[in-house]
């Protein structure tokens, strides 16, 4: 199949591939930049990005929205004009500080999720920035873009379908994701449907992207021939040189076995996929003791919540994997190598060029 550009706004990337943002700290400005510099574009995670500032521990919030400024500005110079976007969660806590954060240092487009983005255009105007609410269904993509047309006469830039087999927070119920009896076909098909009614009325590109469980060119060439205009890919790029995980995180994907991809169920009620571990273990029986809360998710409760999601995923990003909450995709078995993101981009081109 023929690799046909894929356009976001003003900007025309050579490959359907936007890399999905991936928290805490683990897509930042060196996989941003990179991903974007092969073609593709290249997604920080705005969850909790400051881990590593010096005031994170007690000033977290003031950390983090310095660090959304100086990653993105990072980005941005290394990937030499290229788009860049950022992936912040509607559950954070000072969402609308980290968009406007976002918005101030340039970013290109802002991805969001873990709820539903109905406030968001409020947030961009007068900037530049483009926007791209994440969905779950057809229902959710068709109360969004009524909201947007109505409430600010406006379209979305861009929407990404993140179906059951995706890693992380997932937007459907667990027994429904064990059934394995959604259908993300039909999704993507209905979603494309709602979407080009607004396209045409807007008379602009909608792109429909599709996420969760895409791992090689078939993959991507089975979305496209849908009537997707590309994908969203996460799990597989952890495992690149780029990656701005530790290499013990790294490694933990390269070695998992698909026996050890497992669904968890995260503090704030929503289910998670993630590699079974000594810690996964540990918090599937029992409740730990939470020492400090960083205010991240808005539904989670210090006083009866399992274990801090926060914390888990800084001991991942930090490497310290036995008390790390390792999310990946469900695919991150077949993983078995660590490559450069340019090595990975061009396998997937040439994959697609084949099927």
């Amino acid at each position: 199949m023929d690799v046909k550009p894929l356009k976001i706004g003003s900007f025309t990337l050579e490959l359907p591939i936007v890399q999905g943002g991936m928290g805490i700290g683990i897509s930042r400005s060196n996989l941003a930049a990179a991903v974007s510099n092969c073609g593709g574009l290249g997604v920080l995670s705005g969850a909790q990005i400051g881990h590593d500032e010096p005031d994170f521990e007690v000033n977290t919030l003031q950390a983090n929205l310095r660090a959304i400024k100086k990653h993105i500005k990072k980005a941005k110079e290394m990937a030499k004009g290229k788009m860049i976007g950022i992936n912040l969660m509607v559950a954070m806590e000072h969402y609308e500080e980290h968009v406007e954060a976002a918005v101030d240092a340039g970013v290109d487009i802002i991805i969001s999720g873990a709820g539903l983005p109905l406030t968001l255009p409020a947030h961009l105007k007068g900037s530049q920035t483009l926007f791209a609410p994440i969905v779950s269904s057809a229902r959710a993509a068709q109360v969004l873009l009524k909201n947007y047309d109505r409430k600010y006469q406006v379209a979305p830039d861009m929407i990404v379908i993140e179906g059951p087999k995706a890693g992380g927070h997932l937007g459907f119920k667990a027994e429904d994701i064990e059934s394995d009896l959604i259908d993300l076909d039909q999704i993507v098909k209905e979603v494309i449907e709602i979407t080009n009614a607004y396209a045409t009325k807007y008379n602009k590109e909608i792109p429909v992207i599709v996420a969760g469980g895409i791992f090689d060119g078939s993959d991507i060439v089975h979305y496209l021939k849908l009537g997707a205009s590309g994908v969203q890919m996460a799990t597989r790029f952890i495992a690149t040189e780029e990656c701005d995980a530790h290499p013990n995180f790294k490694q933990a994907i390269i070695d998992a076995k698909e026996e050890d991809i497992i669904l968890v169920k995260s503090p704030v009620g929503m289910p998670g996929r993630a590699i079974r571990n000594q810690f996964s273990e540990r918090y599937g029986t029992k409740r730990g003791k939470i020492k400090k809360c960083y205010n991240c998710i808005k539904p989670c409760r210090p006083a009866t919540t399992v274990y801090c999601i926060s914390q888990a995923l800084i001991h991942a990003v930090r490497g310290e994997i036995d008390d790390a909450l390792l999310f990946c995709g469900s695919n991150a078995y077949r993983i078995n190598e660590l490559v450069t993101v340019k090595h990975l981009m061009q396998t997937l081109k040439d994959e697609i060029l084949a099927n």
